[in-house]
């Protein structure tokens, strides 16, 4: 029993859903729609050629993808703080330290209710306030701070 070509559409269709969840850029999900429509179309005009399902394919692919990608992106994106994800985004904000930090060692601070490792070039004790300076060169996740000194806290 040969395999019709509208399921042959529609499994191209499914590869291309696949694709899109294992590489996300919200643009293969325009080439499933296009797959399914042409399955649609050749499923109620078996007759249509090869070259004619083609065309139906890439220009119901491009159409929906340079009409609809960039509503989808706005709804499916979300909201989000600015500055949420910016790596400098920590700079200057005041911080607790939790575990004393020792000479070009290392600690930890509290900063927004989140615990962070951290480094500096003086020792600071347990429950000073500190100000985030920037991040290690070689380990994103490791805060380097200053302590807060009373000119600090007037420039705030």
């Amino acid at each position: 029993m040969p395999i019709s070509i509208y399921l042959i559409w529609f499994l191209i269709g499914i590869g291309f859903l696949i694709g899109e969840m294992v590489v996300p850029g919200f643009i293969l999900i325009f080439f499933t729609a296009g797959s399914w429509i042409v399955a649609g179309t050749v499923f109620f005009l078996p007759e249509l050629t090869l070259t004619t399902q083609i065309i139906i394919f890439i220009v119901s692919s491009l159409i929906l993808l340079f009409t609809l990608r960039r509503y989808g992106l706005n709804t499916f994106k979300g909201d989000s703080k600015a500055g949420v994800d910016d790596e400098f985004s920590k700079i200057g904000q005041k911080a607790v330290v939790t575990e004393a930090i020792e000479q070009d060692g290392y600690g930890e601070i509290q900063l927004d209710g989140s615990f962070w490792r951290a480094t500096a070039e003086v020792l600071i004790d347990k429950g000073q306030r500190v100000v985030i300076e920037g991040q290690e060169a070689n380990n994103s996740l490791v805060l380097k701070v200053k302590p807060i000194t009373s000119n600090t806290e007037k420039q705030s």
